[in-house]
């Protein structure tokens, strides 16, 4: 399957076009995100499948395991494709207990950047965002002291583009102001719309947004609407929350995650489902 065929199309992320439906790889790592998966060859093989139907942006982080996701990534896909991007996403760590300590100390960023390019194989990272907030979400803070380790990085070519993730439009304005910035990637979903006028303004930038937990993450999206809507198509809830979000702004570049292959294209299936003007006006009803 090449890549045009995927829904969505593409988009300008950074220097290289990506496809809009991408693959998230958080699910690759054990329960909770933590250890190796359960089956590894079939880990591997949702990674192969992914990039065999054209997807050519893979979102991962070092945290993710932690290392676990990073090293399938390098397992399955080294040498990369060309058409390949890796994104990937420092500022946080993993504790004993499986929580999510912020880690955006200068010395703690570089190290994070280091650890990736060697799990992941590479010389150069494609993408980095900066984890800011915590595990509760987007917290107000400066991003200045943080995003300049990361630019000091982006000079010695360790990096190319720069993005952020879990952060408030007044970070996101205020990263702008220090660097170029590609992406930004926060919770958003058809119940969570509370970035509806960031999106909006960052598309008209040329930016792209990029929805983790598109479809609600550890609890799955409810909704008597969304599952009225589905019904009606004889789709899934969740295929219409993909469809939704490709329809909401051309600038939303979709990481569902899965380690199954079978869902994966499920995922793909879905997320091309066509939804009439009042199919949107429905759903439109949710998040608001």
């Amino acid at each position: 399957m090449a890549s045009h065929s995927l829904p969505g199309g593409t988009w300008r992320l950074g220097d290289r076009d990506v496809t809009r439906f991408g693959y998230g790889a958080m699910q690759l790592a054990g329960p909770w995100v933590m250890g190796p998966p359960a089956d590894r060859d079939g880990a591997l093989a949702v990674l192969r499948e992914a990039v065999a139907l054209g997807v050519t942006h893979i979102d991962t982080a070092e945290a993710y395991g932690p290392h676990v996701t990073n090293e399938l990534i390098r397992e399955a896909l080294h040498p990369y494709p060309e058409s390949l991007h890796i994104v990937t996403k420092v500022g946080a760590i993993r504790d004993e207990q499986g929580g999510w300590p912020t880690a955006r100390d200068p010395q703690s960023l570089r190290r994070a950047v280091h650890e990736n390019l060697q799990t992941l194989g590479l010389d150069v990272l494609d993408l980095v965002n900066l984890r800011l907030g915590n595990a509760e979400g987007p917290q107000p803070g400066p991003v200045a002291e943080a995003l300049d380790a990361l630019v000091d990085l982006q000079r010695q070519g360790l990096i190319r583009h720069l993005g952020v993730s879990n952060a408030t439009p007044e970070q996101v304005t205020e990263a702008q102001s220090i660097a170029p910035i590609v992406c930004v990637q926060n919770m958003y979903n058809l119940a969570h719309r509370q970035d509806d006028k960031m999106i909006d303004t960052l598309a008209d930038q040329g930016v792209a947004y990029v929805p983790f937990f598109p479809l609600g993450g550890f609890s799955p999206l409810q909704s008597a609407v969304l599952s009225a809507v589905a019904t009606r198509l004889e789709a899934t809830p969740m295929s219409v929350a993909l469809a939704w979000l490709l329809r909401r702004s051309p600038n939303i570049l979709l990481i569902p995650g899965t380690s199954s292959v079978a869902h994966l294209r499920e995922n793909i299936t879905g997320a091309a489902l066509v939804l009439s003007d009042d199919d949107l006006v429905e759903l439109d009803t949710i998040g608001p």
